[in-house]
């Protein structure tokens, strides 16, 4: 039985996917795991798919995931949370955003909007939250990743002190404060394994 732990963040460009999976990293570092981290950015500037891996464990061989391995899933927006749900575990934790980015071919008109997503993630037992929301609440609305991290934290072995001291090292000096409240936020709404937002 493998003690490594794995987890896919999952977004589009511009949503903070790789400095989240950036924070995870140096949290579980600081704890003392071996860590594997790997990015896959596809068309990011454009809003394309832009997924990050970070395993961590007694000793990690590679950042690489198959599907059905994903012990969490931290998804940014909703449909990219459908996309990645094949590499979930069966057990496997979903944090989702509530936020919906449509694709290209959807804002162009070739195809039509995906239908079922949320009752979809739902029946997979998904975590949601405004993450907008509650980054706005906390004064940075440019926030949402951090505050998904605080959601997500709940449920990882981590210190929640040790994730106030990565993220207040890893964010512009000017928005420290609100980042840690943004986190704060994320991980007062999912304290006891549901959210409430």
């Amino acid at each position: 039985m493998s003690d490594v732990t794995t987890v896919l963040l999952a977004g589009v460009g511009g949503q903070g996917t790789i400095l989240a999976g950036d924070v995870l990293a140096k949290v579980a570092v600081a704890a003392g795991y071996d860590v594997k981290l790997s990015e896959v950015h596809g068309m990011a500037q454009r809003g394309g798919s832009v997924d990050t891996v970070v395993r961590f464990g007694t000793k990690v061989f590679s950042p690489v995931i198959d599907p059905g391995t994903a012990d969490h899933l931290i998804a940014f927006e909703l449909i990219e949370a459908a996309r990645k749900l094949p590499f979930v575990k069966p057990a496997g934790r979903l944090v989702v955003n509530t936020r919906t980015i449509q694709p290209l071919p959807v804002l162009t008109g070739t195809l039509a909007p995906p239908v079922g997503v949320v009752a979809a993630l739902d029946y997979e037992g998904a975590i949601f939250l405004d993450a907008e929301e509650l980054a706005c609440e906390a004064g940075s609305p440019h926030s949402a990743n951090i505050v998904l991290m605080g959601a997500a934290s709940v449920g990882l072995p981590f210190d929640a002190a040790a994730w106030r001291e990565v993220i207040a090292s890893r964010v512009p000096p000017k928005t420290v404060d609100a980042n840690l409240q943004a986190f704060e936020l994320g991980r007062r709404a999912c304290e006891g394994g549901a959210c409430t937002v």
